[in-house]
């Protein structure tokens, strides 16, 4: 009897495992025949769910940028508390993140960056997570804070003054 595979489900599993593999080897170190490789499938296989190593990046990216409703943790108080919870959760891989993401636009202009369909992906689902807690017009604005605070908090080895963080958003949410 042959064997009943849920195409989109097997692709969104191929595309959380390549997450992983991006995670550790960058963006550049990777090639479609290593990924194809470490999952386990054929080259073909691999070329069969996704026709380029891009296209598989912007899965990965949809997929680890997404809300994720089911499993999103319940935020509780103010919009200012909502904001510094969201910064918080976002802390844990931020640095294996934006590595990834600097080895994945590097070489490309501004121009090109801001069409390339995987940093529009991850752009509007951050936006759409801080607009869910600030509203759509103070959105880039809270994500601008939330990324600069986990900036200053690699900087700064650990740092993590909450307190701070959540004045800044509530100073941000009283404009």
């Amino acid at each position: 009897m042959p064997k009943i595979v849920d195409h989109e489900d097997f692709r969104q599993n191929l595309a959380a495992r390549a997450a992983v593999l991006f995670a550790q080897h960058g963006y550049s170190g990777l090639g479609m025949r290593k990924i194809a490789e470490e999952l386990g499938l054929s080259k073909s296989a691999l070329y069969h769910y996704f026709p380029t190593k891009k296209a598989l990046f912007l899965a990965c990216t949809a997929a680890a940028t997404a809300p994720q409703q089911t499993q999103a943790p319940v935020r509780t108080g103010t919009p200012a508390h909502q904001l510094t919870q969201l910064a918080s959760e976002m802390r844990g891989n931020f640095s294996a993140e934006m590595a990834l993401v600097f080895d994945y636009i590097r070489g490309m202009s501004a121009n090109q960056i801001a069409a390339d369909p995987a940093m529009q992906q991850a752009m509007q689902n951050y936006h759409l997570e801080t607009a869910t807690i600030a509203g759509n017009a103070k959105a880039d604005a809270a994500l601008t804070l939330i990324i600069g605070a986990l900036m200053l908090d690699l900087f700064k080895g650990g740092h993590w003054p909450e307190d701070d963080i959540q004045h800044g958003f509530q100073r941000l949410l009283d404009s």
